[in-house]
């Protein structure tokens, strides 16, 4: 018996490596070599005869020989070329007859009959319970492809296997039954957790286009981005004239401190007479640089009234503190109710809140840039003036 399992592996190796096409990549030698190793497995736990485990093993080397003439009907083809190359080993013809009826059992839409049948059956479809049925699964969805037999894309061959192992699928063997069966359902489990995964990434790209689709159709999107930027740029800057501005106040307050507590009780002194006129610069300076910082960080509230007619005229701008804050808050609720009913005078009250942002802005910038002019030029006079003054001044006798 093992001399004719040998010949026959070598055969069927010989013919699947030199004649099978480069589109076989499942239906192939370690497609067949597992399937071997399947049915040694289940025939070592099972009472057969030799004989009926060496028909198992020579079906099982020679069921998908045919695909070297194509996929279509190739059980036929398998029963022919494996039918031919026993009757010239020598076998006997019940026993060919055997084998030919279990490789035509390996067909999918076939029902088993014998118990060889079952056996076959289930070694021929065992990588449904193995770790790598994933990867073999790959190879078929792809050889069905490249053969141009059917083409599904990884979702739908996802769903083609789940239907087929929970539906259509099913072990014959005790031996099987017992112990494939538990992988088989961790399989079945894997498949339907990746199918709600690439369900829930659908849904999310299905999201996101919508989300862009919505937000390049929204010209109002566009709007309010600009409205919003602008007014971050404008408080941006508000923030950086107040600094400059307290940058200004700090530094001449220090100053002046200093001045008062050195220099001023100095001026007593008659000799130091020629110190008065230097000093009186430097103070007018600096303390006109002090009134300048605080102009530019002044806060100009207004009256923070408005009427029904000016809310209905759109004149009042209900985004600004300034208009609004002597009004009750039942006015307050009701203008703004009026003025978010109506987006023309949302955007119209955005508008002049940025204009006269833009206002204060320039006031503040217009003081600053003065205020800066003042400092620098009190500092030069100062110390010229004082240079000039310890020039001119008499030696003390």
């Amino acid at each position: 018996m093992s001399e004719l399992i040998d010949k026959t592996s070598e055969f069927v190796t010989k013919m699947l490596t030199e004649r099978l096409p480069e589109t076989s990549l499942y239906h192939n030698l370690i497609h067949t070599q597992r399937v071997v190793k399947s049915i040694k497995e289940i025939t070592a736990n099972c009472n057969l005869s030799k004989e009926d485990e060496e028909v198992l093993l020579l079906a099982a080397y020679m069921h998908d020989v045919g695909h070297i003439d194509g996929a279509e009907d190739h059980e036929k083809t398998s029963a022919k070329i494996a039918s031919e190359f026993l009757t010239a080993e020598g076998l006997d013809s019940k026993e060919i007859e055997k084998v030919v009826a279990c490789i035509m059992a390996t067909k999918m839409t076939s029902k088993p009959k014998t118990e060889l049948d079952k056996i076959i059956r289930d070694a021929d479809a065992s990588h449904f319970a193995k770790d790598y049925f994933q990867e073999a699964s790959e190879f078929l969805r792809k050889e069905l492809k490249q053969q141009n037999v059917a083409s599904y894309s990884k979702s739908q061959w996802l769903e083609e296997n789940i239907k087929m192992l929970q539906n259509t699928h099913t072990y014959y063997t005790d031996y099987a039954k017992q112990n494939w069966q538990v992988k088989k359902e961790e399989n079945i489990q894997f498949m339907m957790d990746e199918k709600q995964r690439i369900k829930k990434e659908k849904n999310k790209e299905k999201e996101l286009i919508l989300k862009q689709k919505l937000k390049a159709d929204d010209p109002d999107k566009a709007i309010q981005s600009v409205f919003r930027i602008t007014l971050k740029n404008h408080i941006k800057l508000s923030d950086i004239a107040d600094t400059k501005a307290n940058i200004l106040l700090s530094v001449n307050a220090i100053i002046i401190s200093i001045a008062l507590s050195n220099l001023i009780p100095k001026l007593d002194n008659p000799s130091n007479s020629y110190l008065i006129i230097p000093t009186l610069i430097f103070l007018i300076f600096t303390v006109t640089a002090i009134i300048m910082s605080v102009l530019a960080t002044r806060p100009n509230v207004t009256s923070g009234k408005f009427t029904k007619e000016d809310v209905n005229n759109k004149k009042v701008n209900l985004l600004f503190f300034g208009n609004f804050h002597k009004m009750s808050l039942g006015e307050f609720e009701w203008a703004m109710q009026e003025m978010l009913n109506d987006k023309d005078y949302i955007y119209s009250s955005m508008t002049k809140d940025l204009y006269f942002l833009g206002l204060v802005l320039q006031k503040k910038y217009s003081i600053l840039r003065i205020t800066y002019t003042i400092f620098m030029v009190g500092i030069i006079v100062s110390v010229i003036s004082f240079a000039i003054a310890f020039q001119y001044s008499e030696p003390i006798r």
